[in-house]
This record gives C-alpha cells, structure tokens and sequence, in this order.
C-alpha cells in the first residue's frame, strides 16, 4: 500500500545540478556542504604541483650536472636554507591570521620566480653566479617544493576534521596528481621553444593558487559553525617564532611524526643516489637522463591519479590509518629487496614507479590525517619544522650516510639490502603512529560531545 501511494504521487523533479551533486558526491564520499570547498582544494593543489612540475626535470637534469658526487653538499645547503626560512616562516605565522599568512608565503615565491626569469633572461648574473646555477636553482626548488605543499596541507588539516580527512583527503590529492600530469606535458610541449618562460607559467599558476585560497578561506568561514572559537575564523596563532620547536620537544605524536619522516627521507634519499648512480651508467646523454625522468614521472602521475580517485579512500575506510601507513613502507622493503638481487636500470624503474606513486598516492595523504588531530599551532609551525627542517636534515644525513658507506666499498646491492630493515622499522613506526592518531581522534570526538559543535575550538 505504502509502495503504490509512493509510486502514485507527485514528486518533484529531480535538476540535473542536483543530480550532478549527487553523482559526484557519491563518486568522491564529499557531503553536498563540503562540495565546494573539495573542488577549490582539489584546484588549488593542481595549481601548486602543475608549477612545481614545469620546473622538476630541470631540476634533476641539474643536480646531475652539478655532480653525482656533489649531490650530499646540494642536500647539505638545502638543510642550511630550510633552517634560515623555518624562524621566519615561525615569526609570519605569529604575526598574521591565515588569510594573510597564505598569500605572503606564494607571493615570496611567485617573486623569486621572476627574479630567476630576470636574472636568466637578461644575462645580467654577475661571475661567478652563473657557474653556480644548476646547484642554486637545484636547492631553490627543493626549498619551494617542501613549502608550498607543507603550508597546503597545514590549510587543508586546519579547515577540514579528522573525519572529513578520511573520507576527502584521496581525492583532494588527486587535484596536486592531475597537475603533477599537466605540469610535465607543459614542460615538454614548451621547452624547447623558450624554457625560461616555464618560470613565468609557474609564477602564473601560483598567482591562480592565491585565488583558490581566497575562496576556501570564505568557504570555509560560512562553513563554521555560528558559535566556533576565534580559531575558525583564521586568526593569528601568536605565541613564540620557536612555538613550533618547543611543541615538538612536547609532544611524543609529533616526536613519532618526526620519526616515521626520517626514515622515510633516508630511504628516499638512498634510492634517488642509487637512481643517479644507476641511470648515470646507463645514459651519457643529457637528453636520454632527462627522458628517462619525464617518463617516470608520467607513469608514476597516471598510476598515483588512478589510486587517488579510486582506491585512497576506500583502503582508509576499510583497513583503516594504521594499516594504511604501514603499505608503503613494507613496499619500499619488497623494492629495495629487489634492488639487492639485481641492482639494474629495469628494477630501479619498476621500483621507483611503484613507491613514488604509492607514496603520492596513499602514504603522503594518511600522513596528512595525522595533522588533523593535533592543535593549531602544531598544524602550522610545527608541522612546517617536520616538513621542511627535519624532512630536509633527514635527506642531509642519509646523503652523508650513502655516500660513507658506498667509500667504504659498499655496491648498490649491499645498500639496498641495508635499506630493507630500515624499511621494517618506518612499517612499524607508521603503524604505531596511525593507532595513536585514532585514539587521539575518539578523545577529541567524546571532548566535542560534551563541549557542544565539533567544529568549535581548534578547528577551523
């Protein structure tokens, strides 16, 4: 009877915009409120990947041109540089609320990056700086790469809970995977005509990245509840330019987070030392190196876009953060394993394919769930020291590390069989890590319950 009434009434016309809210909400697990500001996530990290990506084959192309054996001191200064720009990113985030704090951190690059062009260009560079391009412009991208993604995340773990992470975070990494794409397809469809305008095309794709920020700062003010903490409007974090140095001396989560990037940069580290070792003997020319990198990158986009969109959020849901953390890890153990049989270009390819994407595409977005359960100040200062002072001084060490053990006579395959236990240490760190990141959640979602709205307070 119930039926018959249902079938025999009236309904409203479903619109096509709803329908499409629907479908897309279904596709992505994005709730019809969160819609909007997913889609000017997901753009906004296409913007900041798609940039960065112009610039990466350069980039690679130079740090061999300035000398596999010189690699550890480019590693070494981009430490140097990571600890100059850490206090003053700290005294910014001090004195600024986020919808200022943002725009300065792009427009100091986006400034940089037509000072690069200017200087290229005109051939105004005075001896001898432009004998030191390639390992400048190597460090500089390290630098701009680290900090541009790291205050992304820091903006994404601050507007969105823990919940919404889980559920949102796969796809939104889709958007910086989809420029990761478009970024190398630009670069090789413009190079050859004019490189140096790549630079401007990166400046240019930042100042579009100003605009996603503008609008997800609005989105997410309107999506705040009426009676939130000062917090959820951006304000200024105040407190000490070291704030986020003293937070992680604290802190034995962000002391665990510090861990599990140490080993993962020290095993990355060892393998982009091997590959520069490896791809070295098996190419002369410049151009085949350089090949060789865009076609791993395009594989490794194409595969990390595919999992984002359709695998991300489905293993969070159904093994949860722990186990999810642990996968890549226990990877990179299976690969280097493999790279100690047989310490060939083949293997190495295979393998940086299937950890790079992985990476990109499920430990690099968990990762950021980690941030979600911490306060403010941690998700901003503190976590800019992990990203960049420890992420960096973890590249800087092991670059030291690798290059000790190869002069004590180590070949490739003894150093990847050194990198298996390693591998087995960071699966059970990121294992650990994901356990206390849910207890952690369960507090703060029994706290919310008995302190009203569960945006209120540090969330913003």
């Amino acid at each position: 009877m119930l039926r018959t009434s249902i079938k025999n009434s009236t309904l409203p016309p479903v619109s096509p915009t709803s329908r499409a809210v629907v479908d897309f909400g279904g596709w992505t697990k994005a709730k019809p409120h969160e819609i909007q500001g997913v889609l000017w996530s997901f753009a906004y990290f296409f913007c900041l990947l798609c940039s960065f990506y112009l610039l990466r084959p350069l980039r690679e192309e130079m740090g061999i041109q300035a000398g596999v054996d010189n690699l550890k001191w480019a590693f070494s200064a981009t430490f140097g540089a990571m600890l100059l720009a850490v206090p003053l990113y700290g005294w910014a985030a001090t004195r600024y609320a986020r919808a200022k704090l943002l725009p300065l951190v792009y427009l100091f690059f986006i400034v940089n990056l037509l000072v690069f062009y200017a200087l290229l260009k005109n051939g105004i560079a005075p001896p001898p700086l432009p004998h030191m391009v390639p390992l400048a412009f190597f460090i500089w991208v390290s630098v701009f790469n680290l900090f541009v993604v790291s205050v992304f995340w820091s903006f994404m773990a601050d507007i969105y809970d823990s919940e919404q992470a889980g559920r949102l975070f796969g796809f939104i990494a889709a958007g910086g995977t989809l420029g990761a794409i478009a970024g190398p397809a630009l670069a090789a469809a413009l190079a050859s005509a004019s490189p140096l305008n790549l630079l401007l095309i990166a400046a240019a794709l930042l100042s579009l990245a100003l605009v996603c920020i503008q609008r997800l700062s609005r989105w997410s003010t309107l999506a705040a509840a009426p009676g939130a903490a000062p917090a959820i409007r951006g304000a200024a974090l105040g407190g000490s330019i070291w704030g986020g140095i003293t937070s992680l001396r604290k802190s034995r989560y962000l002391l665990g987070i510090c861990l599990f990037i140490v080993l993962y940069t020290t095993l990355s580290t060892f393998l982009y030392f091997e590959q520069a070792r490896i791809v070295a003997d098996a190419y002369d020319e410049p151009k085949q190196r350089t090949a060789l990198f865009a076609l791993i990158d395009l594989a490794v986009n194409v595969l990390t876009l595919a999992t984002q969109i359709f695998v991300t959020g489905r293993i969070v849901d159904r093994f949860g953060l722990p186990i999810t953390l642990a996968l890549i890890p226990a990877l990179t153990a299976v690969g280097f394993a493999a790279l100690g049989f047989a310490p060939v270009l083949a293997a190495l390819v295979a393998f940086q394919i299937a950890r790079r994407a992985g990476e990109y595409a499920i430990a690099r977005p968990a990762r950021e769930m980690l941030f979600t359960v911490v306060d403010r100040e941690a998700k901003y200062k503190s976590k800019s020291v992990i990203d960049t002072v420890v992420y960096r001084g973890g590249d800087a060490a092991a670059g030291w590390l690798f290059s000790a053990i190869a002069a004590a006579g180590a070949s490739l395959a003894a150093i990847a069989w050194i990198a298996v236990p390693v591998s087995a240490i960071w699966m059970v760190t990121g294992y650990g890590l994901g356990i206390a990141a849910r207890t952690k959640a369960r507090q703060q979602s029994t706290s919310d319950s008995h302190f009203g709205h569960p945006n209120a307070g540090e969330k913003s």
